[in-house]
């Protein structure tokens, strides 16, 4: 209680920089938004591997738990830094910013989706960081599409190692295996999967093979997609 406390004394008092030109007011400002590099075409139509026409060789040999992954933007430059800033520096109001980015991304880029459902933390691993960084994403998209957010429906079983640890899409892909569960009935429901980044999307299709196991349909959405 005491660390989440004085994160928060932390983000009144310290005000935050720009991401890409260190302005004082916001992770990222309107300018360096604007001069962000998408995730162009081409890009594979599961999972948004840039460079890719049509479906990538891993999601034909890899059929994925989600209809569709969709990343704004690049895993660099100032997005790079604005998410190590969210989570893992405790800047926790960089969601709002991020989370509207992602949230204007999918007003253009509509999919269907009647609840937001972020990538859930390990208990141990919530405790020590103080939050999940996916959820806040979550909340502010919510509030600029009125999606409802739902932290409940997974649960994380298993405190794996983090995928920025591990190496290869291999490790990656069995690193989450068996890492999360749904209780709850899901009966025709479309979720959208929310997440910081994806590499490979392996814990994002695991997270949906769980939701598809109850009933859901599932697409997913990251801030940034790492190439």
């Amino acid at each position: 209680m005491l660390s989440k406390l004085a994160r928060s004394a932390l983000d009144l008092v310290f005000p935050i920089h720009c991401a890409g030109c260190g302005r004082e007011g916001g992770i990222l400002c309107e300018g360096c938004i604007d001069g962000l590099e998408p995730v162009g075409s081409p890009r594979c139509s599961a999972c948004s591997a840039p460079g890719v026409d049509g479906v990538c060789r891993w999601c034909l040999q890899h059929p994925r738990g989600f209809e569709s992954l969709r990343s704004p933007y690049r895993f660099d430059g100032p997005v790079r830094d604005a998410i190590h800033a969210l989570k893992y520096r405790g800047v926790r109001a960089a969601a709002e910013t991020l989370g509207r980015m992602m949230a204007d991304f999918l007003e253009a880029n509509p999919v269907p989706a009647d609840v937001l459902v972020p990538v859930p933390l390990h208990s141990r691993r919530l405790r020590s960081r103080g939050y999940n960084q996916s959820a806040l994403l979550a909340r502010a998209i919510g509030k600029r599409t009125t999606l409802p957010v739902d932290e409940h429906h997974l649960v994380r079983t298993r405190n794996s190692r983090p995928q920025v640890d591990v190496s290869s899409r291999e490790e990656r892909r069995a690193n989450v295996a068996g890492n999360f569960a749904c209780d709850s009935d899901a009966s025709g429901l479309a979720v959208l999967l929310i997440d910081d980044v994806a590499t490979t999307g392996s814990t994002l299709s695991e997270c949906a093979y769980v939701l598809n196991g109850t009933g859901a349909t599932v697409h997913a959405l990251t801030l940034a997609r790492d190439a």
